[in-house]
């Protein structure tokens, strides 16, 4: 059985011509509410979270685990970028057994549309391929996400399966790193 991909946890920040991928810290937990709360970020993912249920929770140090990069512009942070373990149970595989690192990804509204995401996901993925040598990445998006569809195709994803989950279809694809990717 091959166990899941495991890294050294935090990388040191990343820089892409544009962004910084690095570990959250407190000056990021009013960007880490906004997009929780917003109605466009979660239209995919579940519907917005309260925000006041998020300023009472919401730690003071937000999304301090392994794999989640805060992505920040000019200082300020606009988005994450996470390479987690999916749950084996859950449909998408990438091995019989299951489970597998996936990216996940969110941005606030007011850096979409400028590639950020794309530069940050492919700088997240050139980490992970140099951390986990070989290790495939899946990701899982809904079909109606249009956007998140064109970007897990422009970052190299290759669809596994489709399948219903959450009231909605989904497709599931897989990135294999061949070669060190160039930015």
């Amino acid at each position: 059985m091959t166990e899941p991909a495991s890294f050294s946890w935090p990388p040191a920040p990343i820089g892409t011509a544009r962004l910084v991928l690095r570990e959250s810290e407190a000056r990021d937990r009013a960007a880490f509410v906004e997009l929780f709360a917003s109605p466009k970020v979660r239209a995919h993912l579940g519907g917005p979270h309260a925000r006041e249920e998020l300023e009472r929770a919401v730690p003071e140090v937000p999304g301090r685990r392994p794999g989640l990069f805060v992505v920040e512009l000019d200082g300020a942070m606009i988005g994450t970028v996470t390479l987690e373990q999916r749950d084996a149970e859950r449909p998408g595989r990438l091995r019989p057994e299951g489970g597998c690192t996936e990216l996940g990804y969110m941005f606030l509204p007011e850096a979409w549309g400028s590639g950020y995401a794309a530069e940050a996901c492919a700088a997240a993925l050139d980490w992970f391929a140099a951390a986990c040598p070989g290790e495939p990445v899946g990701l899982c998006t809904q079909l109606a996400n249009a956007p998140s569809m064109r970007l897990a195709l422009q970052l190299g994803f290759t669809e596994v399966t489709r399948f219903e989950e959450f009231g909605a279809e989904q497709w599931f694809g897989a990135w294999r790193p061949v070669a060190p990717r160039l930015r």
